[in-house]
């Protein structure tokens, strides 16, 4: 690749970063403010959410899961069947994520997570959701079991 095409690829992807990296600046590219506003605007709100309780026991088997913590915490403890990608690391990662079946990412909360999706549903993953409350909320609602668990339905 030629220096000058390296050099607007590295000031594209800057250019791009930077909106992560400091919002302040975003309002300087129309176009990134343009894309973000008009995903906005159609965004649903749970579109992108998924409780524990939402998901029966035997259909954990069909979804891919993604652990977004760091690997020390993965290696702790983590959702059998989980995969470690660092929520840093979603975007570089994402051809990994199935495309065919329903991929739920988790933290320990929901807020790391929920920052990895919003980037890959930007780049079209509809198929990926959070998991509402990280790996503590499936613990506290009872894993797998959580869905036979559940008084009421999920969700908001």
């Amino acid at each position: 690749m030629n220096k000058a095409l390296r050099m607007i690829k590295i000031g594209t992807l800057l250019a791009s970063l930077s909106l992560f990296v400091a919002p302040a600046h975003a309002d300087e590219n129309p176009a990134v403010v343009d894309a973000l506003s008009g995903y906005m605007d159609f965004a649903e709100y749970g579109s992108s959410l998924i409780w524990p309780e939402q998901i029966p026991k035997d259909d954990w088997n069909k979804v891919f899961i993604v652990d977004a913590r760091d690997a020390a915490q993965y290696a702790r403890e983590h959702i059998p069947g989980a995969i470690n990608i660092d929520w840093r690391q979603a975007v570089a990662r994402r051809a990994e994520l199935p495309k065919d079946r329903m991929v739920v990412v988790y933290c320990n909360s929901g807020s790391l997570s929920a920052q990895a999706v919003f980037a890959l549903r930007l780049l079209g993953y509809d198929n990926v959701k959070v998991l509402q409350d990280g790996i503590e909320g499936w613990k506290a609602k009872g894993g797998f079991d959580a869905h036979a668990r559940a008084s009421k339905p999920a969700g908001h």
